[in-house]
């Protein structure tokens, strides 16, 4: 197939692109290039499966239409969005016109030219998990940042073409995703962030009591659940959930990582309304309409993230 994948030079975007170009896919990558960078695809620049990569904007109409014209996609798997909570409450706007301007502008594009679209949201759309049954995904929703608003009204615009126009749609909410690729500045993952720390033998540092929950997918297999909803007509109409099934306290992950209980420090969270105390994943939907599972467990994606980042990859 020819495949398009919004924000491909991001993080979660380039194992996506690795996913398709491994199943022999061919990949046009369109990316402003605002949290992804280029180099993050150096390891296809050879590949006769990765087409093109466009540096551009989905808020661009023109631009959207020149690569859709030309495209022939079978499948838009949109990644492409403003995703740090933090920045979404200091700046409201430029996170909505991006995650929900910018997907309706796909929508139209794929609409016209009859294109099945995988919409990436976010586990943070959630209201908090209150039992170890996990979130499924007729848990409630609620919107605690900008960031989970526009992509709880982006979710609804992409699934309202599914029902107006019967254009195949799907969902995804992985939860929270880590691993090789990711940024290990202010802008990146818990446990990315904190590898860094603990490599450079400085302190990590913890926003509020943390004691607030994370439910950590390792990157691969959320990019295998990705292009699973992409292949799969099960889920067409649906949101479906993916995460490891099981949660850890960010004290604790603190822990796991650091080691030193005396480099471990407590600062004041610059955002606590936004905080979602537990995150835990209820899968069951993924592995019965997708015969998806995680392939790594938390150890193992750790270790995997920490050699990537001990080989130099910092930003």
């Amino acid at each position: 197939m020819n495949v398009l994948v919004t924000g491909g030079a991001g993080f979660i975007g380039r194992w996506v692109v690795k996913q398709l170009i491994n199943d022999g896919h061919y990949v046009t990558v369109f990316d402003d290039l605002s949290n992804g960078q280029e180099k993050n695809l150096e390891e296809f620049k050879d590949s006769p499966f990765l087409k093109k990569v466009m540096i551009g904007d989905i808020k661009n109409t023109k631009e959207l239409e020149a690569i859709f014209d030309k495209g022939n996609f079978s499948i838009c798997f949109h990644l492409a969005a403003s995703i740090n909570v933090q920045d979404s409450i200091d700046d409201p706007r430029t996170t909505f016109e991006n995650d929900t301007i910018g997907t309706f502008n796909m929508m139209e594009q794929c609409l016209k030219h009859q294109v099945k679209v995988v919409f990436m949201s976010t586990c943070m759309v959630y209201d908090r998990c209150y039992d170890q049954t996990g979130i499924s995904e007729e848990h409630p929703v609620k919107p605690a940042s900008p960031y989970a608003g526009s992509k709880i009204a982006a979710e609804n615009m992409v699934l309202s073409y599914f029902y107006s126009y019967k254009l195949p749609v799907v969902v995804v909410r992985p939860f929270n995703t880590y691993g090789p690729f990711q940024k290990t500045g202010g802008e990146g993952g818990v446990v990315a962030i904190f590898i860094k720390k603990a490599l450079e033998g400085k302190d990590v540092q913890i926003y509020g009591n943390g004691t607030q929950t994370r439910d950590l997918l390792y990157v691969e297999d959320c990019a295998n659940f990705v292009v699973e909803a992409g292949y799969q007509d099960s889920v067409n109409g649906q949101i479906i959930n993916a995460g490891l099934g099981s949660d850890i306290t960010i004290n604790d992950l603190a822990e796991k990582i650091v080691g030193d209980k005396s480099k471990i420090k407590h600062v004041e969270h610059i955002h606590p309304q936004s905080e979602i105390e537990k995150l835990l994943c209820n899968s069951s939907k993924a592995f019965e309409r997708l015969n998806w599972k995680p392939k790594f467990d938390l150890d193992q994606g750790i270790e995997k993230t920490r050699e990537w980042i001990r080989e130099g990859n910092l930003d």
